[in-house]
């Protein structure tokens, strides 16, 4: 390979914009050593055979041209991301563009939250003004409430027995420290104190399962000694968990030791419980 055949060989290509075939022919160099020398030198228009995509290939260049990303103009041609990326690497994404793509976007985003900031204003009023009006109905609660209440937040999130299988025995599993706090409250009016369950975290094991630990302690006031090891689920990668992040505590467990009669009873107000209601539906 000379330096001639390769000035020679471009200079057909670029000047007269010949074939490769027509450079062969004039050449006498075999195919492989003209596109060799040919290689990073763009076929001219004359040669070109048409293309169905050459439209669609155009319409991304223009598109990139704004400024969009490769999935957009992918997403916007209906063509798969390797097809767009091959149709415009060679126009690298202007800096100034992509910060204005992003400007507009954050325009339009805001344009948005303005149109409906008014409303979600109006319902978060009547939203208030409802809670505040529901709360008002709830007065003050007598101890015979909390053991209702209490006695119904078990038979919804607690273990029960089955006629299979008998476990006549009280825990409590919940991730809400509000109906963990009621159903606290329950047991002291039934005869036991804090110091009694055994309490135990159950987190997935990417969270911080001690600060977890100390969270409950410290949010329920509940005595550190009395927690056990946490229980760790196994994290699946392949699940889009939402409980994520700092606000992520898992779940409380509160076990109490030899709780039959304790269960017995709280069986024995939701039978009674049921009854009621029945009775009154007549």
């Amino acid at each position: 390979m000379t330096n001639f055949e390769a000035a020679e060989v471009r200079r057909l290509r670029t000047e007269e914009h010949l074939s490769v075939r027509e450079i062969r022919a004039r050449t006498g160099l075999g195919r492989n050593r003209v596109y060799e020398l040919l290689r990073g030198v763009p076929p001219s228009e004359r040669t070109r055979r048409p293309n169905a995509k050459d439209d669609l290939r155009a319409q991304a260049v223009s598109l990139r041209a704004t400024g969009l990303s490769v999935p957009e103009i992918a997403r916007r041609l209906a063509v798969s991301r390797s097809t767009a990326y091959l149709w415009v690497r060679h126009l690298p994404l202007d800096r100034d563009a992509e910060q204005e793509r992003q400007r507009r976007q954050a325009h339009s985003k805001a344009m948005t939250e303005a149109r409906w900031s008014a409303h979600r204003r109006t319902r978060d009023e009547a939203q208030a003004e409802t809670h505040a009006a529901a709360g008002r109905t709830v007065g003050q609660l007598s101890d015979r409430d909390v053991l209702l209440l209490g006695a119904i937040a078990y038979w919804c999130e607690g273990t029960k027995s089955k006629p299979w299988r008998r476990d006549d025995h009280v825990e409590f599993v919940n991730s809400d420290p509000g109906l963990l706090a009621l159903f606290l409250r329950f047991l002291e009016l039934s005869g036991v104190d804090r110091a009694t369950p055994t309490y135990r975290v159950s987190i997935h094991e990417s969270a911080d399962a001690d600060a977890a630990t100390e969270w409950w302690a410290e949010q329920l006031e509940l005595p550190r000694d009395r927690f056990q090891h946490p229980n760790l689920k196994k994290h699946n990668p392949a699940t889009a968990r939402r409980n994520t992040g700092e606000g992520y505590r898992g779940c409380l467990v509160i076990n109490v030791p030899r709780s039959r009669e304790l269960y017995w009873r709280i069986e024995g107000m939701i039978a009674e419980l049921f009854r009621s209601v029945a009775v009154r539906e007549r």
